[in-house]
């Protein structure tokens, strides 16, 4: 059997580290006057995490299938699929669940990735990218023909009708926090770059050069559309913002080129100290990173809510919080790891569509 890619891991262990601090910082409300360096750091964090997990979600469905499509074996790669709709079922049901406690969840929408990617499971690289591209091109078409601020209420993050069915087909699709239409083009990218073996050094180095170079690319974009944008450009002064909301091209580009700019060092990393111990814990981390998603609000934030230290914090605090629960959550994940297989949602969600002895893990799912 093939040797686990533990760079995945260590992707996926820092997107969902990236995720804690932008979302406590969310949560609080926190401000950062006298810290405007920070600031941008976090805002330039921001939206990238989530994409980086997406991302390494469509990595984890092209080692799932890797089998059955190198023995273009069609009923292996429908077995496949059946598993993948059973666990989009349950993220979509996990998700409007959570929705209710943390409004910005991705859970629901990473259902309906999972349905578009197990369709694309046999799809060509080129067919895939065309795709992905596809999904940013059809945002942007959305956000010239409809209000991409519909259903908002900005100061509170409140949207007003997400429990009707045309509130919440907006959201699902259109101006959610994370919606179809540009995000599940991270998960179709991410299948293409599955298909790459990472863990030759050139293909690495090449990946990680692409990736950077369309990142810096994309924040020359940036700086020169806010040079350049004139009085009245309405929405499209957002075309140049490298910003997850809304979503537009420049943030689609900016997410993908920093996320694949990612991997390919964490698979290099991976490579270089696999079985290190102080590596350990990390790989541990992102091997249970659904757990730790959801526990980064029941817990972390249900905790500091408790306490009523959750609510209009200093940055500063913000920070501090985010990092003692990472820090406690890659304690908890090595602990736990050390004596489980699988994290408890985990397992959860694998015994829910499953079953014991059922379909085969991929990384991330």
């Amino acid at each position: 059997m093939e040797k686990r890619v533990v760079g995945y891991d260590l992707a996926r262990a820092l997107a969902v580290i990236g995720m804690v601090f932008v979302n406590f910082k969310i949560a609080m409300h926190a401000s950062a006057a006298d810290a405007q360096g920070w600031l941008r750091l976090f805002n330039a964090i921001d939206g990238r995490a989530s994409a980086l997990f997406v991302i390494l979600a469509g990595v984890g469905l092209t080692l799932l299938s890797a089998g059955g499509r190198a023995a273009n074996d069609a009923a292996r790669i429908r077995a496949d699929r059946l598993m993948l709709l059973k666990r989009a079922v349950f993220l979509f049901v996990a998700g409007l669940l959570y929705v209710q406690v943390w409004p910005a969840d991705i859970l629901h929408f990473y259902g309906v990735y999972l349905l578009i990617g197990a369709a694309a499971l046999s799809w060509s690289g080129r067919a895939l990218l065309a795709a992905a591209a596809a999904m940013v091109l059809g945002f942007a078409l959305l956000a010239s023909y409809f209000n991409y601020e519909q259903g908002w209420n900005w100061q509170t993050l409140v949207y007003a009708d997400f429990w009707s069915l045309p509130g919440f087909l907006r959201n699902l699709f259109f101006n959610g926090f994370h919606p179809v239409f540009p995000w599940a083009g991270f998960l179709l990218l991410g299948i293409a770059l599955g298909r790459l073996d990472l863990r030759a050094p050139a293909v690495r180095a090449r990946v990680f050069a692409a990736g950077l170079l369309l990142a810096l690319a994309s924040e020359a974009l940036v700086w020169w559309g806010a040079a350049h944008a004139g009085p009245g450009a309405g929405i499209w002064i957002v075309m140049w913002s490298a910003q997850p909301m809304p979503p537009l091209p420049v943030y689609w580009l900016a997410a993908s080129g920093t996320a694949c700019a990612v991997i390919a060092a964490c698979v290099a990393a991976g490579e270089r100290w696999r079985g290190a111990r102080w590596l350990a814990p990390l790989v541990h981390t992102g091997q249970i990173a659904l757990t730790l998603y959801v526990a980064h609000v029941l817990v972390g934030m249900g905790v500091l809510d408790a306490v009523g230290r959750l609510e209009n914090q200093s940055f500063a605090f913000a920070v501090g919080s985010a990092a003692l629960f990472c820090a406690a959550a890659v304690l908890f994940a090595h602990l736990w790891r050390l004596r489980f297989k699988l994290g408890p949602l985990e397992w959860l969600m694998r015994r829910s569509t499953s079953g014991f002895g059922g379909a085969p893990r991929a990384q991330g799912l």
